[in-house]
């Protein structure tokens, strides 16, 4: 079980670590595809999700309501959802699926990384490249 009270800071700075590394990971492949969201923005988001999920752990307020980490959770989520929307474009046709999607799977890298489940975040990020790189080869 994990334990939600304060970690220390060196802690907090390699899960951080570990989120942006994965975001970036997402990221460079939306760059080398040349959309929009790219590098900065997946490594962003991420960051962002995973910094949402520490700050409940790291104040406290996970270990003072039971309920604290899954709202930390849902406001990430939803938050998330409207960057996504905003990176879909409608110009005859949807256009930025696939990268707002990709945004949404960096918010839950970044968020398994801030709860210390690097070996998720971990796994959530090859199969989100498996997705991106071989299906694309393979739709080609």
């Amino acid at each position: 079980m994990i334990s939600f009270s304060p970690i220390p800071w060196i802690a907090v700075l390699g899960r951080l670590g570990i989120a942006v590394a994965l975001g970036a990971s997402i990221g460079v492949d939306r760059e080398y595809s040349q959309k929009a969201a790219g590098l900065r923005t997946n490594m962003l988001v991420a960051l962002g999700a995973a910094l949402f999920i520490l700050v409940t752990i790291q104040s406290g307020m996970a270990q003072a309501d039971s309920t604290a980490l899954a709202r930390s959770l849902q406001g990430v989520i939803t938050g998330v959802g409207f960057v996504g929307a905003g990176s879909i474009l409608r110009t005859g046709r949807v256009r930025g699926l696939t990268s707002a999607t990709a945004i949404w799977v960096s918010a839950g890298v970044g968020l398994a990384a801030g709860l210390g489940q690097w070996q998720l975040g971990l796994l959530g990020t090859g199969l989100a490249l498996m997705i991106l790189r071989l299906l694309k080869f393979a739709e080609d």
